[in-house]
């Protein structure tokens, strides 16, 4: 698990370095770069891309609702804890966005 996450960081590292020399050189984003998140757990986010697509994950209440249907108890609670961190890293991001859009 360590090694997959030092492998996305590694990967976000150069793929933020090379938008940032795009974007530098007077280049567009890539078409998936988000640039708004709206919403929250309870209610359902909503994610805007800079191409304009957007991605509507389900409510926190639906998506544990999925993991409850796992057989294993260890996969119910490996669900929970993603879609717990999932939840908590958008509400991070779209705080992150709305600060950036503001300066």
């Amino acid at each position: 698990m360590k090694w997959i996450i030092c492998i996305a960081l590694v990967v976000t590292t150069c793929v933020g370095g090379a938008a940032g020399v795009a974007l530098a050189a007077g280049g567009e984003p890539p078409g998936d770069t988000i640039v708004d998140v709206t919403g929250d757990a309870a209610n359902g986010f909503e994610i805007w891309h800079y191409d304009g697509t957007g991605q509507f994950p389900p409510t926190d209440s639906e998506a544990r609702a999925e993991c409850s249907e796992y057989d294993r108890r260890l996969d119910r609670v490996r669900c929970r804890v993603e879609v717990r961190t999932w939840y908590r890293d958008l509400a991070d991001l779209e705080q992150a966005l709305d600060w950036a859009h503001a300066q």
